[in-house]
């Protein structure tokens, strides 16, 4: 699933340095002095009876409103599993209860943590060079380099390689169709978006390239090395990342659900092609073994999968945005609240969604997932468990500065998460996720999540306390601005959901003027498919006309023919698409269903029409056919059939983008 920033603390560049040098594998590497520090350690534990009784009452009252069939939670503390437990039901016809040590869960982008400490491993063993090329370990294919500087390992542990998003057919509906890893990464290549080591933007493709590297320096599948060097060493025998499952655990597999008309719906199977970007089916124990693992640097009893160095440098913040705000480790992202520092990582599939959520400092962490694909679940247990545990005084409340409201309006407008298709067809989901951020009266700023949040996430203020740096009202840390070279704001970075990145919207961008202009469009094109042959029977009503005028009828057939085209796709498009929503937004994660891709043949055929337009509207004014009002409203067609034009190319419709 980021922009780009206005520059790197020297700090940053202290760690790259010493990670360019090799220093992954010594005992004890710098620590910078930035907020990715950890905070001192505090004396008192958890106690695990009161955790189940709080816990308890979050799991029944939540997990009844949100619809959430099943859920685990593990927590563990001090090198040890601290309380288990499962809660609900792994399979709702069977009634089989969760059961933390048996009831599999797909933890899907938590994944990720598992493939970067494969990575960091062979950069222990000097088989991978995190600031080395990607390309110099590709054997059959590789990245462009012709527009950007190439894109290291390090951009891929860091989500900053600027690689386009791509995510549609990112899994099969079987696992006979499942690619090997080496195809899928060299036939699903994005393409280069952005400049690497500038922002952050999150990339599947990304890891999914990270975990190809393991299998080229290795010689083994991703699969297999992960289960000889992490899971078979921590004793996550109830785990695996083979697809399809292992005939012992397949019966163990919580079955996934949506919510609709006021039933739990089964998801259909997954079968990943970008394993190392979500492939991880495991148990709630299994998860406590590894997260015990990065707690205690790398030790899990008496078995070492990382040396004490590289796991320090392993969850140390390596990129970030601005010092003030959290950044990326090599895997986790950071979340800087309630006076403590944590690494974390949540996974979304269809179905499922999880959470692992680690305090270095406390050596306290939790795993939590779920059989329904709701992240706001996760995200309220965390706010609660950091309110209960980890309880802070609210900060002081900063005025704005003087002078500020004279330049609030530079900020105002609507910003696009940065996490979207450029160059594919899942750019027509970036409507949805516009912020909006306005100048209030008293000279602050107030920002305004899209719609489909809902209320669990609430507008709130934010307020200049440095040049382009905003502290939030609702005690969530601080929002951040960049401007170009002439002073005009282009992102806002801040932690929404996780380190996040927005740009800033031209006014032709924003999905209101979008929508007015393909309102504007339909209305044009309905109009002419009821203009014309309601005007052709006026004319056979009223009798030959005694001015004649030449017809030229083949000019108006071919207008007719673009405006019942375009017309027909975008209707037909948009029912289509709404149809294939309601069945499952994860329809797409198989690929583009066959009737899209039909569809998208008419653009095709309506711009070779379209190309012609103007001239005939020329010829229809040199030769004066038609009416004064005819004339006028064919070359009203004409050009609004060649302003479509760049409208669909814009939202990467006309061709097969995907």
């Amino acid at each position: 699933m980021y922009c780009a920033w206005l520059f790197r603390v020297a700090t940053v560049s202290l760690v790259l340095l010493l990670s360019a040098k090799g220093d992954l594998g010594g005992n004890e590497p710098h620590v910078s002095g930035t907020v990715g520090d950890a905070t001192p350690g505090r004396a008192a534990r958890i106690d695990p009876e009161e955790l189940e009784a709080f816990l308890q009452k979050f799991f029944d009252e939540r997990m009844r409103e949100l619809h959430i069939p099943g859920a685990v939670f593990v927590l563990v503390q001090d090198g040890k599993i601290s309380f288990k437990k499962g809660y609900g039901y792994a399979n709702l016809n069977g009634q089989a209860p969760v059961d933390p040590d048996k009831t599999l869960f797909w933890v899907a982008s938590v994944t990720k943590l598992v493939t970067a400490t494969a990575v960091m491993q062979l950069v222990e063993r000097g088989l991978l060079n995190v600031d080395e090329s990607v390309n110099k370990y590709l054997r059959d294919f590789r990245l462009d380099e012709s527009r950007f500087s190439p894109v290291t390992i390090r951009h891929l542990l860091t989500h900053t390689s600027g690689l386009d998003g791509k995510e549609i057919g990112m899994a099969a509906r079987t696992a006979a169709d499942v690619m090997p890893l080496g195809k899928y990464v060299a036939q699903r290549m994005p393409r280069r978006a952005l400049p690497p080591g500038d922002v952050i933007m999150y990339s599947n493709y990304g890891y999914a390239l990270a975990g190809h590297l393991v299998e080229a320096v290795t010689t083994q599948s991703y699969a297999q090395y992960v289960r000889e060097n992490i899971l078979t060493p921590l004793e996550m025998r109830h785990s695996t990342i083979q697809q399809p499952l292992p005939r012992d655990l397949i019966g163990d597999l919580a079955v996934g659900y949506e919510f609709n008309d006021n039933a739990f719906q089964p998801v259909r199977d997954t079968f990943l092609h970008d394993l190392p970007a979500g492939g991880l089916v495991a148990t709630g124990t299994d998860m406590a073994r590894f997260m015990i693992a990065h707690l205690e640097l790398g030790r899990y009893g008496n078995v070492r999968i990382l040396n004490q160095g590289t796991a320090l440098e392993m969850h140390r913040q390596q990129f970030t945005q601005h010092p003030r705000l959290p950044g990326r480790t090599f895997g986790f992202n950071e979340r800087l609240a309630h006076g403590v520092r944590a690494i974390e990582h949540g996974g979304d599939l269809s179905g499922y969604a999880s959470l692992l959520f680690l305090l270095p400092a406390e050596r306290v962490g939790f795993f939590v997932a779920c059989n329904n694909d709701v992240p706001r679940f996760r995200e309220e247990l965390l706010d609660a468990f950091l309110d209960h545990y980890y309880p802070v005084a609210p900060p002081p409340i900063f005025h704005p500065p003087g002078g500020f409201k004279n330049r609030a309006a530079h900020f105002a407008g609507r910003y696009r998460y940065n996490r979207y298709a450029r160059f594919g067809l899942e750019k027509l989901l970036t409507p949805f996720s516009e912020f909006h951020v306005t100048a209030d009266s008293d000279g602050a700023l107030t920002v305004r999540y899209p719609a489909g949040f809902g209320d669990f996430r609430k507008p709130f203020q934010i307020t200049e306390v440095e040049p382009l740096l905003f502290q939030r009202s609702d005690d969530a840390g601080y929002v951040a601005f960049r401007q170009d070279d002439h002073g005009r704001v282009t992102h806002m970075f801040g932690s929404f959901f996780g380190p996040t990145v927005f740009e800033k919207l031209a006014w032709y961008e924003t999905a209101t003027i979008q929508a007015l202009l393909l309102g504007f469009f339909l209305m044009v094109f309905s109009l002419t498919i009821l203009a014309w042959p309601i005007g052709y029977l006026l004319r056979r009503w009223r009798g030959p006309s005694s001015r004649p005028m030449q017809r030229w009828p083949l000019a108006r057939v071919i207008a007719g023919a673009v405006a019942a085209l375009n017309l027909f796709f975008v209707v037909t498009f948009v029912l289509l698409l709404l149809r294939v929503l309601r069945e499952g937004a994860g329809e797409f994660n198989f690929g583009v269903p066959p009737a899209v891709v039909a569809l998208l043949y008419i653009p095709l055929i309506s711009t070779v029409l379209t190309l012609p337009l103007p001239v005939f509207a020329a010829m229809v004014w040199k030769r004066r056919c038609w009416s004064l009002p005819g004339r006028v409203h064919y070359t009203l067609v004409a050009m609004t059939a060649i302003g479509f034009l760049p409208f669909l190319h814009y939202w990467n419709l006309l061709g097969f983008q995907f």
